[in-house]
């Protein structure tokens, strides 16, 4: 498909959106409308069930408007529960037959279809609130952030350990510098082993597609192909065209302590240290990856190591067992160890060492009650952005981990220009900057 002249302008835009926090802030023409603190705002909810239930339960004390989702068991569950709301199956629809009656939209769909309907709702003064990873491709991330700018809305990513305070302390004391000079993040899940599968190739068989779901609207913008059960519900995390892996699943949790902390920007390359296989559709079983941050800012190059299917680092780092999920940082002076992916539970090392440590004075704010959800929504309603907002937090925080995706996408090495926005392998291109399937554009 010959891409257009407004998208290499878009190209052009998203350059220099790469660094923690950086991104133009562009003149929107669509501004989201003034609510009342003590107003109740009109949410609409793409994604009714899975993580989608999960939201909906967390914005339940607003207006629930409107109910999307593409499997009609699912939107009728969620419907029984808001008997006021209107049902679409159809988020396009749903937003052209009511953009004048919504505030705010809840995104809860599979990671492929993140996007566009974010895009869509922001650029009608919407805010948003989407699931993590932010998007499928890195442009996609890139254009979130710069839209969520252009058009001053509130927005959140679903990251919802960052509303402890215990998370945020973590990163006061990162950055306090007790730890020296940062030298080495080790990152590892349990995901895909025992949650989904991985390392396998396309079913053979071809079994009716559901009464209730429509095929077509799941889809999206990804590549056609015939329905299983092998992709849908929630298994489709593992497939390559529709989900990011378990490091977009889970390094967006497990990572975003130490890298929020640590400013480090964008890898300038990623290894693969080692694979349990590679298969073209899914990735693979297990997989560890070294990704290497250039030196920036008088501090020195940093390592990120990834672990992922069961695979973890050395117990040596720390000299105590570790969780199933977690994160080592490593400093010229010390050890912070943040076990399962809250970011909450942490520990210094070695512990004599730090056994008085006195925490540093705050410096970030606080989510209300700790509670993920209303802190997007007092931001809706006029109060300070969101924590976990898209262009200072969500877009740098994807797209460290999509560029590790990147190397198990392509199953190979690779160099990263984040000015430029490519690898240095042409088959990087369309995985950078998706093709859609045609009236799925994201234009």
């Amino acid at each position: 498909m010959k891409r257009t002249s407004n998208k290499l302008n878009r190209r052009q835009m998203l350059r220099g959106t790469v660094a923690l926090g950086a991104g133009a802030w562009l003149a929107g023409r669509g501004v989201a409308k003034t609510v009342s603190p003590n107003q109740k705002l009109n949410i609409a909810i793409v994604g009714c069930a899975g993580r989608g239930g999960a939201n909906l339960e967390g914005v339940k004390g607003e207006n629930i408007v409107a109910l999307c989702d593409v499997d009609e068991k699912r939107l009728g569950s969620a419907a029984a529960q808001f008997r006021g709301a209107k049902t679409f199956r159809d988020f396009r629809k749903m937003l052209d037959a009511m953009h004048k009656q919504i505030d705010a939209v809840v995104v809860s769909t599979p990671d492929h279809t993140h996007a566009l309907p974010s895009l869509t709702a922001m650029r009608l003064g919407k805010h948003v609130y989407c699931e993590k990873p932010l998007a499928w491709s890195i442009e996609e991330v890139r254009l979130m952030a710069v839209t969520a700018r252009q058009y001053k809305v509130a927005t959140q990513m679903g990251t919802q350990g960052l509303a402890n305070d215990d998370s945020r302390v973590a990163i006061e004391v990162i950055r306090s510098g007790v730890f020296g000079e940062p030298r080495e993040l080790h990152v590892w899940t349990d995901r895909a082993t025992a949650w989904w599968p991985q390392g396998i190739d396309r079913p053979a068989d071809r079994p009716p597609t559901p009464k209730n779901l429509d095929w077509d609207l799941w889809l999206g913008g990804a590549p056609e192909r015939p329905y299983h059960p092998a992709y849908v519900p929630f298994v489709w995390r593992g497939w390559k065209d529709f989900g990011t892996g378990p490091i977009g699943d889970m390094g967006i949790h497990n990572a975003a302590v130490a890298l929020y902390a640590l400013r480090l920007g964008p890898p300038e390359s990623v290894a693969i240290v080692e694979t349990s296989g590679l298969k073209p559709e899914t990735f693979p079983k297990w997989a560890r990856l070294r990704c290497q941050f250039p030196a920036r800012g008088g501090r020195k190059p940093v390592a990120l190591y990834w672990y992922d299917g069961g695979q973890k680092p050395p117990e040596s780092l720390t000299g105590c067992k570790l969780a199933a999920n977690g994160a080592i940082l490593v400093g010229s002076e010390g050890t912070l160890y943040s076990a399962e992916w809250t970011g909450g539970l942490w520990r210094l090392f070695p512990e004599e060492k730090f056994r008085n440590y006195q925490r540093p004075e705050r410096t970030l704010p606080r989510a209300p009650r700790q509670d993920h959800y209303l802190e997007w929504l007092q931001a809706c309603k006029g109060g300070s952005p969101a924590f976990c907002n898209f262009a200072d937090f969500a877009a740098p925080l994807t797209e460290v981990m999509l560029v590790g995706a990147l190397a198990l996408r392509l199953g190979k090495d690779l160099r990263w220009d984040a000015e430029k926005m490519q690898a240095d392998c042409p088959e990087a291109a369309p995985l950078v900057r998706r093709e859609y399937r045609k009236g799925w554009e994201i234009k």
